[in-house]
């Protein structure tokens, strides 16, 4: 155990979320989604996991320590429900909720169509696959920077 760092964050998760530079996304996803096969064609190459939790959990944990992109305007895309794009799941507002929280503001959530979720994915840095079983608890969060101090 480390302090300060929750408890979720194993190392290679870790080691993922600092090795991502600027700009770099990662994919959240359920237990639902291809992870392995899609992690396959990332920069990192294989699937990270925080097992035993849903999404909500695992970003609270990654948002702890992960500065979103203020460059910006959503730095955090949901995938869309099939046929419903303007639908927005109880996973999805606890998604929502977990980041205007870590950001001490409204951050409002992108969408984007699943089968472009599913490319997009692929040109990700990594995959991080959770216990999620609801659908659609699957999102890109987009790395930003941590500024100078004064």
């Amino acid at each position: 155990m480390l302090k300060n760092l929750h408890p979720l964050l194993n190392a290679d998760v870790l080691y993922a979320l600092r090795a991502m530079g600027h700009g770099d996304e990662l994919v959240l996803c359920d237990a639902n989604f291809p992870a392995d096969s899609v992690a396959r064609q990332t920069v990192l190459g294989k699937v990270l996991r925080i097992d035993g939790v849903g999404t909500t959990e695992a970003a609270r944990a990654i948002l702890s320590v992960l500065p979103l992109d203020n460059a910006v305007e959503q730095p955090v895309r949901r995938m869309e429900i099939m046929g419903e794009p303007a639908t927005i799941p109880p996973v999805q507002q606890e998604l929502q909720h977990e980041v205007n929280q870590a950001e001490g503001r409204e951050r409002p959530l992108g969408s984007i169509e699943r089968f472009a979720f599913y490319e997009a994915a692929k040109k990700a840095y990594c995959v991080i696959a959770t216990g999620e079983r609801r659908f659609y608890g699957c999102f890109l969060l987009k790395k930003g920077v941590l500024p100078p101090e004064a």
